[in-house]
């Protein structure tokens, strides 16, 4: 029984190499030899095989139950050929027949072989499922082996036999990987193949920076600092929004570092990507003013209905907020998960007229506000009239001049004129007069006076630490 000496031996190496168990090995063992003997013997054949786990050396015995009439040879034999070699064996029996490895021939051997190689391979495969399934937004370290079409194909150090690439769409634009080079991802899925798991892997995703300050920040790893949302646009700009849960720790200055050292390191893995780090908050205003940093916003006012926001700042930040083409913006906007409407002080007040119906309340939308005819002061004869000519709300009639009012069938001249009064008087901008000569200075000064009427926020904002930008 050399030869089934070498084999155990041979299956040991490959069990220290695969990271197998004895158990496991001898497993793959049995279930190889049970394919042998299902060649030689057919598909329904039973055994019984122990291994010395001494010598390495096995027995092998197959079972067959004795019969009248043998239907299935491959587990079954003839009440007459059992007793040729036992004469005492009846109906019903079971046959053990020793077989010695030495009978296994070519076939036999190859489809032993088959069946381990398979085992093993689902072993692996189902090892890789176990392993990173549950470790989607991990940061995982492997080696560039190279690039087909497009995609990289990693090594990765925790698996390396696991396949595991960064698609095109995952990768950034900005770095170029040789082969050989160590790179970093993050696991992004774990998707079934023909073939096994296929590891996806990703350098583009928002994942990617969440795994990188987690790295590198302490507080983030123990959870006392939390990224709450977090924008991206892979190769130019991203903003995270953070949060403590000790209020004795400051969350920005905990993912800066010391002398920003925490994420320059973030920023070097990134390409040189630029960083905003803002504090998060629960109210979508405030939030809003962060997250458009670095730029100062004076005024911020949202549409909750809508989910829109409503930004207003100084002409000289308005560039610092919309920043290069839309991006600083556009990224707020993903941040807060609302849109926001950004204008310059100037603009702002030309459109006042238009935008600030209720420009004195703390709730005010800088659109105009619409509200049923019947909340007005109207007559029940005037109000009848308009509804009549489909008139229901005071965003229908805003718009209407006196003529216009007349044509309409039950209205009077006066109520022509009171329902103008009425217009004049829910649109007044307040300042109108003083900026009625168009002075550009003119127009600032409003502009920091509209600001003013959100003191509340605006101090909000004075007191927010700026946030940090890797490239300052």
């Amino acid at each position: 029984m050399a030869n089934a000496g070498q084999i155990v031996a041979a299956l040991r190496d490959i069990g220290s190499t695969k990271d197998l168990s004895p158990d496991e090995v001898h497993d793959l063992l049995k279930d190889g030899i049970l394919a042998g003997l299902m060649r030689i013997h057919g598909p329904n054949v039973e055994a019984e095989i122990s291994i010395d786990e001494q010598t390495g050396e096995f027995d092998i015995v197959v079972l067959r139950r004795v019969v009248d009439e043998v239907e299935d040879p491959s587990s079954e034999i003839s009440l007459e050929k059992a007793r040729w070699d036992d004469p005492t064996f009846e109906v019903g029996d079971i046959m053990e027949i020793p077989v010695d490895f030495t009978q296994f021939g070519r076939n036999a051997v190859m489809a032993m072989k088959q069946r381990i190689v398979q085992r093993v391979r689902e072993g692996e495969r189902q090892r890789i499922r176990d392993e990173f399934e549950d470790r989607v937004g991990e940061l995982l370290s492997g080696e560039v082996q190279q690039t087909e079409r497009g995609k990289m194909v990693v090594m990765l150090n925790l698996a390396r036999d696991a396949d595991a690439i960064i698609p095109w769409k995952e990768q950034n634009p900005r770095e170029r990987f040789r082969q050989g080079d160590p790179i970093r991802a993050v696991l992004k899925k774990v998707d079934e193949t023909p073939k096994g798991p296929r590891i996806i892997l990703s350098r583009a995703d928002p994942l990617f920076v969440s795994a990188l300050f987690k790295l590198e920040v302490p507080e983030i790893y123990q959870g006392i600092v939390e990224i709450k949302r977090i924008a991206r646009e892979v190769g130019g700009r991203t903003k995270i929004a953070v949060s403590s849960r000790d209020e004795s720790i400051d969350p920005v200055g905990a993912c800066v570092g010391l002398k920003g050292s925490r994420v320059q390191a973030v920023v070097s893995e990134l390409g040189g990507e630029r960083i905003d780090i803002v504090p998060w908050h629960p109210e979508t205003e405030v939030f809003a003013r962060r997250a458009l940093a670095p730029a100062r916003v004076s005024r911020v006012v949202s549409n909750p209905e809508r989910q829109v926001v409503t930004a207003i700042v100084d002409e000289d930040q308005l560039s610092l907020a919309i920043g290069r083409n839309g991006q600083n913006v556009r990224l707020a906007s993903q941040l807060i998960g609302w849109q926001i409407d950004l204008y310059g002080s100037r603009e702002w007040l030309e459109k006042g007229p238009e935008f600030s119906l209720f420009g004195d309340r703390d709730e005010d939308q800088y659109e105009t506000a619409d509200f049923p005819l019947a909340e007005l002061e109207l007559a029940e004869a005037t109000l009848a009239a308009l509804n009549g000519a489909g008139y229901n709300t005071f965003l229908d009639i805003i718009d209407l001049e006196r003529q216009d009012f007349l044509r309409i069938e039950g209205l009077t001249e006066e109520d022509a004129d009171r329902l103008l009064g009425l217009i004049d008087q829910l649109t007044v901008v307040e300042g109108e007069s003083d900026s009625s000569d168009g002075d550009d200075d003119d127009s600032d000064d409003d502009g920091e006076g509209e600001a003013a009427t959100g003191s509340d926020e605006t101090d909000d904002a004075a007191d927010d630490e700026e946030p940090e930008d890797s490239e300052d």
